[in-house]
C-alpha cells in the first residue's frame, strides 16, 4: 500500500533537492533555462519565497513556491513592467511559481495537492488575488482550477507562458463547492502539516471565538469555561452592570417565556434619552451583525462599489463581497503610519472612486487606532453626495462618547453610525445594538426589522446598563489599566516581538520576520488553554506575523503571559530540531 502524501513547509535541508529538481525540469526537460555544470537552478527570490513540499515518507516528490506581497517584488517583474501588469500593485497579491513534481509522481495527487496548499496558505495570510505564469500547453489545467488569463504572454527560453490570475475568495468558494469531491479525496490521503487548517470555514468569514469550541458548542461541558482563557474574542472581561444582572436573575422563568415589546420601544426611548437623540433617528438590532446584514442587504447590489479599511473587521468584507457580491476596494492602512487613517489620502480616494458605501470602523478593529471625529466629519462633508458612510463605533466607549458621530448622522442622510452594546456594556451574550441615521433612513430600516428582533433578556439588560453610566466608567478605566499591565508583561518576554497597545480592550503582538508564524503561536498557546486571535487572514499587511490579544482580568492576563512565554520557547525548540533534521537530510 502506497504511503500517504505529506504536505509541509520546506526546510533548509530541502533547498538542495529543490534546486536540483528545478534544473532537471526547467533546464534539461523543458529548455526554459540553459543547463549548467552544477546541475542546480537557483533563483533571486529563494530567500524570500515560501516553499511548500509534498513528500512520501522522508522523500520529497514536488514543491510549489509562493511569493508574498511584503517581499516587494515578484518573479513576473523579470518579464513585464508594472505598467504592463498593473495588478501587481494591488493590495494582497501573491505570486504562485514553480509548481514542480518529480516525473515519477506526476500521475498522482501531488500537483493538485500543492496547488490547493498554496491557495490555503495564501488565504491564511490575507491574500486577495493570485497571479501566476502557467505553461501555455497546460492552460486547460489552470482554467479548470479557476485561474484565468490576463491577456499577457511571456516567453522564457523554449517555453511559452500565459500570465494568469484568480480571486482568492472565489477560488476558495470553488474549492468548497465545484471541486469539493476532489478536495475531499485529497484530504483523505494527506498528512497535512501546514500551520493553516486544511479546509476553510464554510461561511468564508473569519471570526474569533474558537475558544467556545474548547468549552463545547453543545453546551454539555460549560464548566470548561473556567479552564479556558478566551482572549481570541473581544468580549468584556467584566460582567454587565449590577442592575442588568439583577433584572435577568430576578425571575429567569418569566424572562425566558415572555415575548418582549414588539419594536423594543422602551429600549429606543432609553437610548434617545441617554444619547440625546431624536427617537425617530434610531433603529435597534440583535447585535451589530444583524444591523449590517439588514441595512447592506437593502442598500447594496452586485453592481455597488464599496470601500473598506484594510486591515478592518472581517464581517464587512464577508457581507459585501461574499454575500452580496459587491465590487470592493480597500483603503490600505500602513504600518509605517502607525495604522492611522490619513484624512487627505482617504478624501482623495473617495473623491475619485464613485463609491456607493464607505465603511469606517472607529476605533478600528483590529488595528486599535482611533481617528478624531473632527477629521472624519471633514472628510465626509467633502465627499461626493452620492456616497453613503457607515461608521462603526463598537469600541468608542473606550475612548470618549463625545467623539461619536451619532449627532452628525442624525442630521445627514449620507451617514449612519452603528454601535454594538456588546463590547463596552458586556452584553455580547444577549445581543443588542443600535444605529443612528437621518429620520427617513432610520424609518426605512425599522420597517424592515421583524417584530421581536431584540429578545426580552437583551432589552431588559440593555436598558439597565444604560441607566448605570458610573459603573461602566469604572470598569472601562480599569480595562485601560489591565491592558497596560498585560502589554508590559508580554513585552518583557521577548524584545524582538513588537507589542502594540490599542485604545480599546486588546493589543497586538507582531513576531519578527523569520520567526514563528502567528498561526503557530496561536496553536501552541491553545495547548496551554489560552486562545489568541491570528489576524493574518484579515489582511496581508500583517504578513502572517500578528496576533491579537483581548484584555482579560488580572488572573487570566497572567495566564496569557505564562502561556505566551512557554509557547515561544517550545516553538524555538521545535524550529531548532527541524533545522537540525533538515541539515541531516
Amino acid at each position: 500500500m502506497a504511503r500517504a502524501l505529506s504536505l509541509r513547509s520546506a526546510t533548509a535541508g530541502d533547498m538542495s533537492w529543490i534546486h536540483e529538481l528545478r534544473h532537471r525540469v526547467y533546464a534539461e526537460e523543458l529548455g526554459q533555462h540553459a543547463p549548467n555544470a552544477e546541475g542546480r537552478l537557483v533563483d533571486g527570490l529563494d530567500g524570500d519565497n515560501t516553499y511548500l513540499v509534498a513528500a512520501r515518507g522522508a522523500g520529497p516528490v514536488g514543491f510549489v513556491s509562493v511569493t508574498p506581497p511584503w517581499v516587494g517584488r515578484y518573479g513576473l517583474d523579470k518579464y513585464l513592467t508594472r505598467a504592463e501588469l498593473p495588478l501587481l500593485d494591488e493590495a494582497g497579491v501573491f505570486e504562485v511559481r514553480l509548481l514542480t513534481v518529480e516525473p515519477g509522481a506526476r500521475n498522482g495527487a501531488a500537483g493538485a495537492l500543492l496547488m490547493y496548499a498554496a491557495l490555503r496558505w495564501i488565504a491564511s495570510r490575507g491574500g486577495r488575488r493570485v497571479v501566476a505564469m502557467g505553461r501555455a500547453d497546460l492552460i486547460g489545467m489552470y482554467r479548470a482550477a479557476g485561474l484565468r488569463p490576463v491577456g499577457r504572454t511571456v516567453r522564457s527560453g523554449a517555453v511559452d507562458f500565459e500570465v494568469l490570475t484568480g480571486d482568492v475568495a472565489e477560488l476558495s468558494r470553488s474549492a468548497a463547492g465545484r471541486h469539493a469531491t476532489t478536495v475531499a479525496r485529497l484530504a483523505a490521503g494527506v498528512d497535512w502539516r501546514l500551520d493553516v487548517p486544511f479546509a476553510a470555514r464554510p461561511d468564508g468569514c473569519e471570526h474569533g471565538g474558537a475558544s467556545f469550541t474548547a468549552i463545547g458548542t453543545d453546551f454539555r461541558t460549560l464548566a470548561r469555561r473556567h479552564e479556558v482563557v478566551a482572549a481570541d474574542v473581544l468580549d468584556a472581561w467584566f460582567p454587565p452592570a449590577p442592575g442588568a444582572r439583577a433584572v435577568l436573575a430576578e425571575d429567569a422563568g418569566w424572562v425566558a417565556r415572555t415575548s418582549p415589546p414588539t419594536g423594543a420601544e422602551g429600549l429606543l426611548a432609553e437610548l434617545a434619552a441617554v444619547r440625546g437623540l431624536p427617537p425617530e433617528t434610531l433603529a435597534v438590532g440583535a447585535g451589530s451583525s444583524d444591523l449590517i446584514f439588514r441595512a447592506f442587504g437593502r442598500w447594496l447590489t452586485p453592481a455597488s462599489r464599496v470601500l473598506l479599511l484594510d486591515p478592518g473587521y472581517g464581517e464587512y468584507a464577508h457581507v459585501t463581497e461574499g454575500v452580496i457580491g459587491c465590487r470592493v476596494d480597500r483603503f490600505r492602512l500602513r504600518r509605517e503610519e502607525d495604522w492611522r487613517i490619513d484624512p487627505a489620502r482617504l478624501s482623495a480616494v473617495v473623491a475619485g472612486g464613485s463609491y456607493d458605501l464607505v465603511v469606517v470602523v472607529n476605533p478600528n478593529n483590529p488595528t486599535g487606532r482611533h481617528a478624531p471625529a473632527a477629521e472624519l466629519r471633514a472628510v465626509i462633508s467633502a465627499a461626493p453626495a452620492r456616497t453613503r458612510w457607515w461608521i462603526d463605533e463598537a469600541y468608542l466607549g473606550y475612548v470618549d462618547s463625545a467623539e461619536s458621530l451619532a449627532p452628525f448622522a442624525a442630521g445627514d442622510p449620507r451617514v449612519v453610525v452603528c454601535t454594538s452594546m456588546s463590547k463596552t456594556y458586556a452584553l455580547s451574550g444577549v445581543r443588542a445594538a443600535y444605529l443612528v441615521a437621518e429620520a427617513e433612513t432610520a424609518a426605512e430600516l425599522r420597517r424592515w426589522t421583524p417584530p421581536w428582533a431584540v429578545g426580552l433578556p437583551a432589552q431588559l439588560a440593555a436598558v439597565a446598563a444604560l441607566r448605570d453610566p458610573a459603573y461602566y466608567t469604572g470598569v472601562l478605566r480599569r480595562t485601560h489599566e489591565l491592558r497596560r499591565g498585560l502589554g508590559a508583561g508580554l513585552a518583557a518576554v521577548d524584545v524582538s516581538v513588537a507589542v502594540e497597545e490599542s485604545v480599546a480592550n486588546f493589543l497586538t503582538l507582531t513576531l519578527p520576520r523569520g520567526g514563528p508564524s502567528a498561526a503557530s503561536l496561536v496553536a501552541e498557546c491553545r495547548r496551554h488553554g489560552v486562545f489568541l486571535r491570528d489576524l493574518s487572514p484579515l489582511s496581508s499587511s500583517y504578513e502572517g506575523r500578528t496576533v491579537r490579544v483581548a484584555v482579560r482580568d488580572a488572573v487570566e492576563n497572567s495566564r496569557i503571559v505564562h502561556a505566551y512565554r512557554a509557547a515561544l520557547g517550545e516553538l524555538r525548540t521545535a524550529s531548532s530540531a527541524l533545522s537540525d533534521a533538515g541539515a541531516a537530510r
